[in-house]
């Protein structure tokens, strides 16, 4: 289980609603929030799913999470991947991960799509 970052007093806004709010400054399109509160081992509290129309504002729109986080919160992410290629960037805060996609990419993996129900069976 991962270690929970400490809240931070006087916090105008949650961390999600930081994320997204950034994600909408910059046109992002899609977007999912998946609250993971409930399921007692996951890896996180909260992923956020986006996409973009081309790896330029794939990587604004990854720019501007980690400095208005920062800006915010103070918070630097645990890790982030991609910012390079930019067709998808992962932004890790421990209780909030966030995955913003070039759109072709998103479409190619399926991700963010209708929700599915799944069934799972005990092994006997």
């Amino acid at each position: 289980m991962r270690k929970k970052p400490a809240s931070i007093a006087g916090l105008k806004y949650s961390t999600t609603d930081i994320v997204i709010n950034c994600i909408q400054d910059k046109k992002g399109e899609d977007i999912v929030h998946l609250d993971l509160t409930e399921i007692r081992d996951a890896v996180a509290d909260h992923f956020i799913i986006c996409d973009a129309t081309s790896t330029t504002q794939v990587r604004a729109i990854g720019n501007h999470i980690t400095e208005k986080m920062f800006e915010e919160t103070g918070r630097q992410p645990y890790g982030k991947e991609g910012f390079d290629q930019a067709e998808w960037i992962l932004i890790d805060y421990a209780d909030v991960v966030v995955h913003i996609f070039y759109k072709e990419k998103r479409y190619f993996y399926q991700l963010g799509g209708p929700v599915v129900p799944i069934r799972i069976r005990k092994k006997s």
